[in-house]
C-alpha cells in the first residue's frame, strides 16, 4: 500500500505557481488576485477560508476576504458579487459554501461571472466541462485528477466507482474520469444513496472515489485487493484518547481498507490540500486568460 501524499503534491503545485508569480512580479506585472465571500461564522468554513488565504500568501497571490453577517439578504450578497465581478483586477471569486438556509445557492452561483468562477460551479463552466471545452474545473475533482496524475497512477480502461452524486464532487468526478484524457479513460459507475447492491459494485472497482459524506462508510469488504482509494470525506468525530477530544476521519475505514489497496489518500492530508492548490491554479489560469484577451 502506498499513501497518496496530498500535502506533498499540493506543495509541488504551489511551488510551480510561486515560480510563475515571481516572474510576473519581476516583469513589473500585477499579481493574480483571488477574492472570497464568507457569509456567517461557520467554524469549518472559517477554517477553510483561512487555509486559502495562507495558500495565496505562500504563492504570492493577492487575496481578499469579504465577510458578511449571517443575516445578509440574498440581494445584499448578489450586490457584493456584482461589485467584485466589475473589478477588472480580481481574477478569481469564490463564495464559500454552504450558505445560510435563507439564501438560494444555485441562484448565487449563477450571478458569479463565469470568467472568474474559479470554483467551477457556474452552469456555463459545468457545461464546458461536460463538452470538454477549456474551462475552470471544480476544485476538488480537479485536485483528485492532479493526485492521480502526479502519482503516476494508470487509469485508462479501469473501472472507477464514484460514491456520491453532488454537483460539487461526485458528478463532475465521474465525468472527468470518463473523459479522453490522461488520467481518465475510465469506465465509470456513479453510485448514490439509492444504488442497489452497492457493496457488490464496489467489489468490482479498480478505483473508488468516496464522496458520500458518511464517516467510515467504505469498509474493507467493499474493496477488492489492489484497488485505488480516493477519500473525499472529512468528519470530526469524538475521540477521548486524543488531546483535542476528537479526530478527523474520512468516508473510508482507513485502518482496515489500507491493508487491501494499492494506493489510498489519507484524511487529513489527502484530497483537501490539492483542492486548495487547484483553486490557485484556476486563479492563475484566469489571470493568464485576461492577458491573452487584452492583447
Amino acid at each position: 500500500m502506498k499513501l497518496i501524499d496530498g500535502k506533498a503534491i499540493s506543495a509541488e503545485i504551489k511551488a510551480e505557481i510561486k515560480t510563475k508569480v515571481s516572474k510576473m512580479i519581476d516583469a513589473g506585472e500585477r499579481t493574480p488576485h483571488l477574492a472570497a465571500i464568507l457569509v456567517g461564522s461557520d467554524p469549518a468554513s472559517q477554517t477553510y477560508v483561512a487555509s486559502k488565504e495562507r495558500a495565496c500568501k505562500a504563492c504570492g497571490i493577492t487575496s481578499s476576504l469579504y465577510s458578511l453577517p449571517e443575516n445578509t439578504s440574498e440581494e445584499e450578497l448578489i450586490n457584493t458579487i456584482e461589485f467584485i465581478n466589475s473589478d477588472s483586477e480580481i481574477d478569481g471569486l469564490i463564495v464559500q459554501l454552504p450558505l445560510p438556509k435563507h439564501i438560494n445557492e444555485d441562484k448565487i452561483i449563477q450571478h458569479i461571472n463565469p470568467a472568474i468562477d474559479v470554483d467551477g460551479f457556474h452552469p456555463l463552466n459545468i457545461g464546458k466541462m461536460v463538452t470538454e471545452q477549456p474551462t475552470f474545473l471544480p476544485a476538488t475533482p480537479m485536485g483528485i485528477m492532479e493526485l492521480l496524475k502526479r502519482s503516476n497512477i494508470e487509469t485508462a480502461g479501469k473501472h472507477a466507482v464514484v460514491i456520491g452524486r453532488s454537483n460539487i464532487v461526485g458528478t463532475p468526478m465521474s465525468i472527468l474520469l470518463s473523459r479522453k484524457t490522461e488520467p481518465g479513460n475510465c469506465t465509470v459507475t456513479l453510485c448514490h444513496s439509492r444504488t442497489k447492491n452497492l457493496e457488490e459494485i464496489c467489489q468490482t472497482a479498480d478505483i473508488i472515489v468516496a464522496a458520500i459524506g458518511k464517516p467510515n462508510f467504505v469498509t474493507a469488504k467493499m474493496v477488492k485487493a489492489g484497488a485505488i482509494i480516493i477519500d473525499v470525506g472529512i468528519h470530526r468525530v469524538p475521540a477521548e484518547n486524543t488531546k483535542k477530544g476528537y479526530q478527523i476521519i474520512g468516508d473510508v475505514d482507513f485502518l482496515n481498507v489500507a491493508e487491501k489497496c494499492s494506493y489510498i489518500t489519507p484524511v487529513p492530508g489527502g484530497v483537501g490540500p490539492t483542492t486548495i492548490a487547484s483553486l490557485l491554479l484556476n486563479t492563475l489560469k484566469s489571470y493568464e486568460n485576461k492577458k491573452i484577451n487584452h492583447k
